[in-house]
């Protein structure tokens, strides 16, 4: 029995395929103003979603009720502490720049209280002059120019204040319209995740939202929890500019790096400039703000979502490499997306049952 061959038209297949992507590259151009505010507004709806069904429920139902609070709430906890912050960094930064420019304010510091210290306190006081009659001096000159532009380039981040401004509305915008619309929103993205990939499709949908949850809660909370915390801490101490720093200080521990990156040299300053009783005071909270993060970030990290956290861990520093702040959500969604499914995939397979040897045996045969 001859089958009847089936006949393509190539031109038509080829067109169709350019049309698509045509129509692909400029629905991307045209919206491209608001994919970012789109994608913050989605990470903060989908990690605050839980809180706004309890809040919905406490209002006797009623949705529109509870997105105003959670908007309300977002410009708050988020658009109005930031807006402050960065008005903070704009405001000191003309100092700072001015002070870290200056070659006569920069120069190595004479610690004269090492002569106290019992026994060996003159010894190391000879030392240390003897280090900065060696080149100190002159190497601080060195590291001037550069502590000056690296001054001024955070400042010149830090004034782009319009775009700022920009993106944090959208984001509310966003924000509100998804919080509304949620559930049909969620239902149309797994909807084209099953058409696209099936089942694997809709779980790897819900385990991008279960592993976004989990970074805020774990990532973001944890460092606000620690930035705050040292800010708190310069600020008692005395610390100037300690505003400016706590913002340099979430972003640090945002990127993994902890905040010791900022308090240390605030210690080493305290004790610099003689005040050596409000630098031990720093000295000890910054060793409980250090290690809070080995206590606080698994715990959250578990209530969001059940992965490894060395997982967590690199889609955030990765993702911030790669993408900018969003890729604090975008790395480890991708991350924790790929990891699921493989493992699904490799699990369809049985475990070998045989030892390495035969193995070997068998492949040699």
């Amino acid at each position: 029995m001859n089958l009847p061959i089936k006949r393509y038209d190539l031109p038509q297949i080829m067109f169709g395929v350019l049309f698509i992507a045509l129509m692909t590259i400029a629905s991307i151009w045209v919206v491209q103003p608001f994919i970012l505010g789109f994608a913050w507004a989605g990470m903060v709806v989908i990690a605050t979603w839980p809180l706004m069904i309890k809040l919905q429920k406490v209002l006797w139902g009623r949705r529109f009720l509870a997105v105003i609070i959670m908007t309300l709430l977002l410009i708050l906890l988020f658009v109005l502490p930031i807006a402050l912050l960065v008005s903070s960094a704009i405001e000191n930064g003309a100092p700072l720049v001015a002070v870290a420019s200056n070659p006569s304010i920069l120069h190595m510091p004479d610690f004269h209280w090492l002569n106290s210290i019992p026994l060996v306190g003159h010894k190391l006081y000879i030392g240390w002059h003897a280090l900065i009659n060696g080149g100190g001096n002159a190497l601080m000159s060195k590291m001037q120019p550069y502590v000056g532009q690296t001054a001024s380039w955070f400042v010149v981040q830090a004034g782009h204040l319009g775009r700022f401004i920009v993106h944090c509305s959208l984001m509310l915008l966003f924000s509100a319209l998804l919080y509304s619309r949620g559930e049909q929103v969620a239902m149309g993205i797994r909807h084209f995740a099953v058409r696209l990939a099936a089942e694997r499709g809709d779980a790897a949908v819900i385990l991008a939202g279960q592993a976004i949850r989990a970074v805020a809660l774990g990532v973001v909370v944890t460092a606000i929890v620690q930035s705050v915390l040292g800010g708190i801490g310069l600020a008692i101490a005395g610390i100037p500019y300690a505003t400016v720093l706590t913002v340099v200080m979430f972003v640090c521990c945002v990127a993994q790096i902890g905040p010791l990156l900022v308090l240390i040299p605030a210690i080493i300053w305290l004790y610099w400039s003689g005040d050596n009783t409000w630098g031990t005071v720093l000295l000890v909270w910054s060793c409980v703000v250090g290690s809070l993060d080995n206590v606080l970030r698994p715990v959250l990290i578990r209530m969001g979502a059940d992965l490894p956290m060395l997982l967590i861990l690199s889609g955030v520093i990765g993702g911030l490499f790669a993408f900018g702040m969003i890729g604090l959500f975008i790395g480890p969604v991708v991350l924790a997306v790929s990891y699921r499914l493989i493992s699904l995939w490799v699990n369809e397979a049985p475990e070998p049952d045989m030892a390495p040897e035969e193995a070997l045996k068998a492949l040699d045969e």
